[in-house]
């Protein structure tokens, strides 16, 4: 019976690459109930070595709705302090910076599910 758990833990999983060192992992994971949560972990690698640090928030069905809706206006908010602010200047800067990557020759590989055990660089 573990096995099947096991097998269905990660259902769905985004990563979200922000830069050199940080990335997010925004994982759809089932339960034994067959109930299903949201797990987002931020991950960092350190500075002088190969350390990750990972920061984990669990977000249950019955809070979906207030979570996103809290989020959505926290953003407003800031974009309301910031209205010169060209926020969309880094999803084309990670737009350029993908184009380089896969004109390099590097793979760009969909994202692998993260564990507790381990995240993929």
């Amino acid at each position: 019976m573990a096995e099947d758990y096991n097998k269905f833990d990660n259902v769905h999983s985004i990563k979200i690459r922000a830069g050199n060192r940080r990335t997010y992992f925004f994982d759809v994971k089932q339960t034994k109930g067959e109930d299903y949560y949201l797990s987002i972990t931020e991950s960092t690698r350190k500075f002088n070595n190969d350390n990750i640090e990972r920061h984990k928030i669990f977000i249950y069905k019955e809070d979906f709705n207030k979570f996103l809706k809290s989020m959505q206006e926290s953003i407003d908010h800031i974009k309301g302090l910031m209205p010169d602010y060209d926020f969309e200047e880094f999803d084309r800067r990670n737009a350029e910076w993908e184009e380089k990557k896969a004109a390099e020759g590097e793979e760009n590989t969909p994202p692998k599910e993260s564990t507790d055990d381990e995240i993929s660089w």
